[in-house]
């Protein structure tokens, strides 16, 4: 039953989101608006399915983000990457080069809010995220972040990525935290099972601090529900 389950979400949401692509090109040729509120309704249709086919539930904790701020998310799962996308007022996300250059997809994103983080960490990788961190600044909204990097399996906690400190200095705004439990139901990989993902978000931690500082304050606070 879970094999037919994940199958069926799987099937339905690739299908589905072919066709939001296809209907979002056009909409992003003349309104960035518009493209954002699509990105909105991919994300609400990635929870809708979830729960209709798998079981998978989700439950909000704390309060969400109001005003520009960067938001400093855990990583275990595609779930709160598309969540945290249906729930939050149009965030510009910081992703890998790579997805931003995806045919089609990519236009789409880019159109969107991204910016793009390069792993070979070159020069001018540095110089493009951090004149796209400038530009994210100049537009008042929230900024996502997922400051680990990468997906890791629930109860992993490694250190942040350089690249966050470099960020949150460069934006200057405050830090909203969210810690997540989404890798128990919703691990990498095709199988999921039935249950409820927690988002759980933290207290601001303010603009300004020194780099060890804010590192420390948000890996403590994305991995409070390691446990």
């Amino acid at each position: 039953m879970r094999l037919i389950r994940s199958l069926s979400f799987a099937l339905l949401f690739y299908a589905l989101t072919t066709m939001i692509v296809l209907v979002g090109l056009p909409i992003a040729l003349f309104s960035r608006k518009g493209i954002s509120r699509v990105a909105h309704h991919w994300g609400r249709l990635y929870l809708i399915l979830a729960r209709a086919t798998v079981g998978v539930r989700m439950k909000v904790e704390g309060t969400l983000p109001d005003g520009p701020v960067l938001v400093a998310a855990k990583h275990e799962s595609a779930y709160e990457t598309l969540a945290l996308l249906a729930i939050l007022d149009e965030p510009i996300i910081v992703l890998k080069r790579e997805l931003a250059a995806i045919p089609l997809f990519g236009t789409l994103i880019r159109r969107h809010g991204v910016i793009p983080v390069d792993r070979a960490a070159s020069a001018t990788a540095l110089r493009s995220m951090l004149l796209a961190a400038d530009d994210a600044k100049t537009r008042h909204r929230v900024v996502l972040i997922f400051p680990e990097g990468t997906r890791v399996p629930h109860g992993e906690a490694p250190k942040l990525q350089a690249g966050f400190a470099g960020l949150y200095a460069r934006l200057g705004m405050p830090v909203i935290p969210v810690a997540t439990d989404a890798g128990i139901v919703w691990p990498r990989g095709l199988m999921k099972q039935p249950g409820i993902v927690t988002l759980r978000f933290g207290e601001t931690i303010p603009s300004g601090l020194p780099r060890k500082a804010i590192e420390a304050a948000v890996h403590d606070a994305i991995n409070v529900l390691n446990g």
